[in-house]
């Protein structure tokens, strides 16, 4: 099946338009129509092989948003016409524990990727997002509610889920004190999320022109953490703190804040190790620290009906998908609020 899209030929050379050719659907397979696309940090990193591994060329995208095009004889969850999302995950090995619990994001032997996996119906790899259309085997698509702005929709395929999942983990509830650190692409949707869900939400970050933005999100409180006055009246407050930063910091500074038996999640992976937390300051209050990654096709849809039902989307900018080179600069420089999405009308043919 002849495809479109933008794709990186090397890890040192700009994006550029790349066609290529998808598998026609099997009997099992939904052919999907992109409408719009998410761009994610771990686009940048993976089109630049900043974590190794990365194979050329790549297309990349895992935050999808389109329409049915067409169904295999076998499928029964969707028809043709029916608004539908693909997230990080296009396959798994559907059979080891994890898969069979519904955590396919664990799979012991790797779920497969929506772009730069080996894909199992060929052996070729995988196409993203930054494409015309794509095609997934029907229990890794999710039903989309057309009542929301279907761009908006887009970065919850992997923000959203990647801020749900720890949150619903953890039991968060109405009561609970939770803060949020950092207010980036993944922040900004853990606000949001913590307070739908019932919490008294504070917004930790270092920047104090974030507060008023923090605020119109949703947040009850917000922490300059450089400020070691508020730091420290914020000991022992927090029920659960939802970590999103992807550098490396002092895990100290923000363990001392939870309440005995709290958690604190870290969901942003840093290039370089956090320097180690110390393990007094957990045996204090039996405090714990955990990591999360996105979550299942199961939770996934949980999270987008949860976000329907509360009127939940990402806070975006659309951008033309000629400009994706200039967005990555613009993410480097942290320049967007608080996520970019590609139009893929504007993709040529």
């Amino acid at each position: 099946m002849k495809s479109v899209g933008y794709a990186a030929q090397t890890s040192d050379k700009p994006l550029q338009h790349f066609s290529f050719e998808r598998r026609e659907p099997g009997e099992q397979d939904v052919q999907i129509d992109i409408l719009y696309c998410g761009v994610c940090h771990s686009d940048l990193h993976l089109a630049r092989n900043e974590w190794g591994g990365s194979v050329f060329p790549m297309v990349p995208g895992h935050e999808i948003v389109g329409k049915v095009a067409k169904v295999g004889s076998k499928v029964t969850k969707f028809k043709v016409g029916d608004t539908v999302g693909v997230g990080c995950m296009v396959d798994s090995c559907k059979h080891c524990e994890n898969c069979d619990d519904g955590y396919e994001q664990y799979c012991d032997n790797g779920f497969i990727a929506t772009y730069n996996s080996e894909e199992k119906q060929t052996g070729g790899m995988t196409y993203g997002g930054y494409s015309n259309n794509i095609v997934v085997t029907e229990d890794f698509v999710l039903r989309v509610d057309d009542s929301l702005d279907l761009a908006g929709v887009a970065p919850l395929l992997c923000a959203g889920i990647t801020t749900y999942s720890p949150l619903r983990h953890w039991g968060v509830k109405a009561g609970h004190k939770v803060a949020v650190v950092g207010l980036g692409g993944l922040g900004h949707m853990g606000v949001k999320l913590a307070k739908a869900m019932g919490a008294e939400v504070t917004m930790i970050t270092t920047s104090p022109s974030k507060v008023s933005d923090a605020k119109r999100l949703g947040a009850d409180h917000v922490i300059i953490s450089k400020n070691e006055d508020e730091m420290k009246a914020a000991r022992n407050r927090f029920d659960f703190i939802l970590n999103t930063v992807a550098v490396p910091h002092n895990l100290d500074d923000y363990s001392n804040l939870l309440r005995r038996d709290g958690n604190m999640t870290l969901v942003g992976l840093p290039a370089e190790p956090h320097p180690s937390p110390s393990v007094g300051v957990l045996i204090g209050k039996r405090r714990s620290i955990a990591g999360s990654l996105i979550g299942g096709i199961a939770e996934t849809q949980e999270m987008l009906d949860f976000c329907a039902e509360h009127g939940i989307t990402a806070d975006i900018e659309m951008i033309d998908i000629s400009t994706i080179n200039d967005a990555y600069e613009r993410m480097l420089k942290s320049d967007v609020k608080y996520r970019f999405v590609i139009d893929m009308e504007t993709l040529s043919a």
